[in-house]
């Protein structure tokens, strides 16, 4: 086998190696190149651009990201809300102990309502839907009552509570809160006008 292995070498060695002479490309072929290798880049582009657009860039505290609301600001029960204009929510204590937070957009076209206190609701200053503190429609040309956002609510004893999927309001029941964690990425729409 030894034998076998070093006449194969001495074969291999005896070969030529003759060289290929590549011709440079062509008019033709050179711009097809150049063609393909600007489409690629140009797709390569659209899919880049797309692919940044459509990716949620969302941060928390701000608007399509998760808000840490201060405890310290829930209104008492049954006054005005307060409204975070960058989470564009407002946050509704309501008379009967519980607390509710609400999309500040108009379910009719899209305006912003604002907190009336002389009449104690929320008015659309554009086509006059109205609301009460609770986000119930009362009147006007919108289509159901305002949307509301998942919120989370932890306690001083650290329980927590989280919305239902209906959104409705989560009872406090006399409890001190101690964390609100709101996000706007989940809104909850109202079935309807109640």
């Amino acid at each position: 086998m030894a034998t076998a292995s070093v006449s194969q070498r001495r074969v291999t060695s005896n070969v030529e190696i003759t060289e290929v002479a590549i011709s440079p490309p062509n008019r033709r072929e050179f711009l097809y190149y150049i063609w393909s290798a600007s489409m690629f880049m140009l797709l390569w582009e659209f899919v880049g651009i797309g692919l940044w657009f459509a990716y949620p860039r969302f941060r928390v505290g701000e608007f399509g990201g998760t808000f840490s609301f201060d405890p310290a600001e829930i209104p008492s029960a049954g006054a005005a809300p307060f409204s975070v204009p960058t989470g564009r929510f407002h946050v509704s204590h309501l008379a009967d102990d519980s607390l509710v937070v609400l999309y500040q957009v108009c379910t009719h076209l899209g305006c912003i309502p604002k907190w009336v206190p002389s009449n104690q609701r929320f008015e659309c200053p554009c086509h006059g839907s109205k609301y009460e503190l609770n986000g119930k429609w009362i009147e006007g040309p919108a289509p159901r009552s305002l949307d509301r956002f998942f919120t989370t609510l932890v306690f001083t004893d650290r329980t927590t509570l989280s919305s239902n999927e209906a959104g409705d309001p989560i009872p406090l029941e006399g409890r001190e809160v101690s964390e609100v964690q709101i996000d706007t990425s989940k809104r909850i729409l109202r079935n309807g006008r109640i």
